[in-house]
């Protein structure tokens, strides 16, 4: 069974006033570890997630060395967080290449590295009252679990290599956007709370 992705990020007494800063730093460690340099998109929360977002931006995506389409992390960010409040949740959208299997085509199936958006919030102290406990001062949504698992395939030996590479990349964009943005804590973790490690271990054969 898929399941959703993240990594939390905690920081020790961090002011409010901190959290651009940051979150530039998170975004800014996706283009050297399998990511685009640009933003797709941003929205601001208010209050908690049943509310209707106050601001939002679509920027579009990663043009390439000369194109413009997609915000640099420092603008969106100081976009977003012009208005910065307590109770607020400011969400960013960039994206992030991984093996996946493509079975779209009709044909026999075949591994790509294709993009998909991944989501970076960052939490204001009293949003959802007080999400950030348990989420993380910043909380990175990969989305669907499947590329570092995919428990539902005999993995041959192309397949199993394509995948532990996804986990590689993912373990290594981890470490980098810890240090970068000096993170004093972190989890890696799913929504079933299930041990991903142990998954992760199982699905590629590794014994301890």
């Amino acid at each position: 069974m898929s399941d959703t992705l993240y990594l939390s990020l905690w920081y020790p007494n961090l002011r409010l006033a901190a959290l651009p800063d940051k979150l530039v730093e998170v975004l800014g460690a996706f283009a050297a570890h399998g990511g685009e340099s640009r933003v797709y998109s941003v929205t601001v929360w208010p209050v908690s997630w049943s509310e209707t977002p106050i601001f939002q931006q679509v920027y579009g995506r990663q043009a390439g060395a000369g194109g413009q389409t997609g915000a640099e992390p420092r603008f969106a960010v100081e976009e977003a967080l012009e208005s910065l409040h307590e109770d607020y949740a400011y969400e960013f959208q960039i994206g992030w290449n991984l093996w996946e299997l493509d079975t779209a085509t009709g044909l026999d199936p075949r591994w790509v590295r294709a993009p998909r958006l991944v989501r970076v919030t960052g939490f204001g102290p009293l949003f959802d009252e007080g999400a950030y406990e348990a989420d993380g001062h910043i909380r990175i949504d990969f989305g669907s679990d499947t590329p570092f698992l995919e428990e539902d395939l005999e993995l041959d030996p192309e397949g199993a290599g394509h995948v532990a590479e996804n986990i590689v990349q993912l373990v290594a964009l981890a470490s980098a956007v810890e240090k970068a943005s000096g993170a004093t804590a972190r989890l890696l973790w799913s929504e079933l709370g299930e041990s991903l490690a142990q998954r992760l271990a199982a699905r590629l054969g590794v014994r301890n």
